[in-house]
């Protein structure tokens, strides 16, 4: 559960005109602002020693003090009848080719009907007859995660044992991940590793960022599989391999390398491909996590495994390349 200590916070001048929600969201490390507003709104939060609205107007000089966090009722995950693709399977673990727009897990601030519907532990719960609880009720099973929008291959552990085991494996960078990324423009190097640190953007929560000191680690190696000149603009295919599993982790290096992935408007692509007389849209990321290589948390025996692209992005890659 999320802690956030009893504080005493005074709102500078230069701080004056932003809302209380915004503020607090800003200064509270790892707090989401609406989790804040939750805060605000059981009373746990007081400007001046008094309780507030949410989109109050800070003028500058206020003492804002924080009580505590907001008391949430326990979440735990249902199962639901969802199609899953099931690449590998035993009495310790199994591997999904998730799809995108599938959220691997509820987050804690969603509502009660998104968080219990359309993730992947919902699918797993309704697939699979037993999952690790090591990641509680709510993330049952669940060793590493991928984006909504990313597609690909995903270890899910049946039993605390192989969780913890398989747990150990990415903590020691011994999983090896190769995802496959089409990103805007040409990269000019054929090959090369970004080591750019990633933390959460304190602005836009939702974001992560590689352009603050102190984050965590995180590692990306990439090779150009190939480059395209086509009337939808330039595009290189890329080979990624990372060593680190940061939230976002592909998505920021690339845009920081000025190339964003296509469909990735957050970290700064546009809605479309658009050369000079056409453009073309797609409506996830282009990013697959297409290779997996792990050992068996029992035998010790390395698995191997690889899914090539979904329809919708091979499809996608021949429209671009005919085009």
């Amino acid at each position: 559960m999320l802690q956030v200590p009893p504080s005493l916070v005074a709102v500078a001048s230069d701080e004056a005109g932003k809302r209380l929600d915004q503020f607090l969201a800003t200064r509270l490390n790892s707090v989401s602002r609406a989790r804040v507003q939750e805060m605000i709104a059981e009373g746990k939060v007081l400007v001046n020693e008094a309780p507030a609205k949410a989109s109050l107007k800070l003028r500058g000089g206020e003492r804002i003090r924080v009580l505590g966090e907001a008391q949430r009722a326990p979440l735990k995950a249902i199962a639901e009848e969802i199609p899953l693709d099931i690449v590998y399977e035993d009495d310790d673990l199994a591997v999904i080719d998730k799809p995108a727009g599938m959220m691997v897990h509820a987050g804690a601030g969603a509502s009660e009907d998104a968080r219990n519907r359309g993730t992947l532990v919902n699918a797993l719960l309704y697939h699979l007859q037993s999952l690790s609880g090591v990641g509680g009720e709510l993330r049952p099973g669940i060793v590493h995660r991928l984006d909504k929008e990313t597609s690909g291959l995903i270890i899910v552990a049946k039993n605390d044992e192989a969780h913890r085991k398989l747990g150990a494996q990415f903590a020691a960078r011994e999983v090896k991940k190769k995802y496959v990324a089409l990103v805007h423009g040409w990269v000019k190097k054929d090959s090369g590793t970004i080591a750019q640190s990633i933390s959460r953007d304190p602005v836009r929560r939702v974001r992560m960022t590689a352009r603050l000191q102190g984050g965590r680690a995180a590692v990306t190696h990439y090779r150009v599989l190939r480059r395209l000149d086509t009337k939808f603009g330039k595009l290189t295919l890329l080979d990624v391999k990372i060593d680190t599993g940061r939230t976002h982790q592909i998505r920021v290096h690339v845009a920081e390398m000025g190339h964003p992935v296509v469909g990735d408007t957050m970290y700064g692509a546009p809605k479309q491909a658009r050369g000079k007389s056409a453009a073309i849209g797609l409506p996830r990321n282009f990013l697959h996590a297409a290779e997996l290589e792990f050992r068996h948390p029992r035998t010790g025996v390395t698995i191997a495994l690889n899914r090539e692209l979904p329809e919708e992005l091979r499809e996608f890659l021949r429209k671009v390349e005919q085009g």
